[in-house]
């Protein structure tokens, strides 16, 4: 994809993200996670309460973003490793309508949930400004940290493996990290 085509993209999902009168706030660590109900692309559709119990990862992504394939791709085995230990990964495509997204799957092949966020509005709760980024939510719904850009599978295992251990208590992780940095 050329520079400028990506430089595009992006100001079209910030626009999109900005949205007139949004409900966007930032979502901060130790705090609830905004409740949601998403759109499944398989069918169907995920309620974040109904998760109590797991510790989600939610990715929010598009398929313009650059780091975004390979990280997916990356991601795979450590939700293979992981899932039957409590994790779920929800991959929230963001802005993009369906048959776009259909494409992106059957070309990076992933397992994990991909939901739908047409309008964005589920981004502009969780006060999303770039992608990718990830959210840590611990098995009583409270956000524990998260990864802002792109991630690694190490990356990833250390900030879902201590919450994976933490079925009843309120201790985790709580710092942003990536490989980009934080933006």
């Amino acid at each position: 994809m050329h520079p400028q085509a990506i430089i595009l993209a992006h100001l079209v999902l910030l626009a999109l993200l900005a949205g007139c009168g949004s409900e966007r706030t930032t979502v901060a660590n130790e705090g609830p996670a905004p409740p949601f109900e998403l759109e499944l692309l398989a069918g169907g559709t995920v309620v974040l309460d109904e998760l109590h119990g797991q510790v989600v990862a939610l990715r929010f992504w598009a398929d313009w973003c650059p780091f975004c394939r390979r990280e997916m791709r990356e991601l795979e085995p450590v939700y293979q490793q992981l899932r039957e230990q409590g994790l779920e990964i929800l991959a929230v495509n963001v802005g993009q309508d369906r048959g776009r997204v259909e494409r992106f799957v059957d070309r990076v092949h992933y397992t994990y949930p991909t939901l739908l966020d047409p309008d964005s509005a589920i981004a502009r709760r969780y006060g999303v400004i770039a992608i990718p980024v990830t959210f840590f939510i611990d098995r009583e719904g409270i956000v524990r940290g998260r990864i802002l850009g792109e991630s690694d599978p190490a990356t990833f295992e250390r900030m879902a493996g201590p919450l994976l251990d933490l079925a009843d208590t309120s201790e985790g992780i709580t710092s942003d990290t990536g490989r980009q940095g934080q933006r």
